[in-house]
């Protein structure tokens, strides 16, 4: 690995769709004196950045060029259909391909899905639109639908659309990546806090350094013994006391929780075609 010194802060690439905010968090909690730099990205231009060496590792969309990056996979989202809100899609909880079969489908120049020209349900439209922005336009405009990863629908959101499941779907999957040739001290860092590693169990530039002792805590006053007093032939100690034969402690009973019922889980309902 390569001395972590060259990098005196760490470049960070991510795609449309990703939040790498609980991540950066933790960044700025464990490496305190580490700049993260977090750079936006296209989803065409992620794996390009990440050859030229402009960031050091990136959240990016599966696949990738093996023979030259490395890749974690992290998670795997839901594909769904966007479309406007008075859709007749809009009744159903989830949609089949099959139900597409006569929808005209939009097939954006920046699909993150992988989709085949062929292999496209529904009916093509007349043209493929430039980015996922202008298609989303042009759902809007009632042209069509688009299918796409749910957190690029949620990026998209609009009032006038909604957005439903789709089963059988392909779907877009998530990586951490980075260039082979360049696996740092902080790129390793960067794994173990994806990975949930610990401060301890860290392979990159905090598994040397031993965890910064903490305070001593300010001693409010001395420790005193407990004292005894004896008042009328009875016994008085600082954890309880007796009177009139009953003893009274701290404690409290506790509360019977409350029972709840729960919902019923909602039906899959089936989409019914306007006349």
């Amino acid at each position: 690995m390569t001395d972590m010194q060259v990098n005196p802060s760490f470049r960070l690439a991510y795609v449309p769709g990703v939040t790498p905010g609980k991540w950066a968090r933790v960044w700025g909690e464990r490496l305190p004196d580490v700049p993260l730099d977090l750079v936006a990205l296209s989803a065409a231009d992620a794996e390009r950045t990440l050859r030229e060496g402009s960031a050091d590792a990136g959240l990016v969309r599966l696949p990738v060029d093996k023979d030259v990056l490395s890749a974690i996979p992290l998670y795997t989202e839901t594909t769904v259909v966007v479309f406007p809100k008075d859709h007749w899609l809009a009744a159903a909880e989830e949609v089949t391909l099959d139900d597409l079969a006569e929808e005209v489908l939009f097939h954006p120049l920046d699909d993150t899905l992988g989709w085949a020209a062929d292999a496209l349900p529904g009916r093509p439209a007349i043209s493929r639109p430039e980015t996922t922005a202008d298609a989303i336009e042009l759902v809007a405009a009632n042209v069509g639908v688009l299918l796409v990863p749910q957190s690029l629908a949620r990026l998209h959101h609009r009032r006038d659309l909604t957005y439903r499941p789709v089963v059988e779907a392909p779907q877009s999957q998530v990586a951490l990546s980075w260039p082979q040739e360049r696996t740092t001290d902080l790129v390793e860092e960067f794994i173990g806090i994806v990975r949930g590693r610990t401060v301890n169990s860290s392979r990159g530039r905090g598994a040397g350094q031993a965890a910064a002792p903490a305070a001593p805590a300010k001693k409010a006053a001395a420790q005193r013994k407990p004292q005894q007093q004896r008042t009328g032939g009875q016994q008085k100690s600082g954890g309880q006391q007796k009177t009139g034969g009953q003893q009274r402690s701290g404690g409290q009973k506790p509360k019977a929780a409350g029972s709840g019922r729960g919902t019923a889980a909602a039906r899959r309902g089936k989409p019914k075609r306007r006349g």
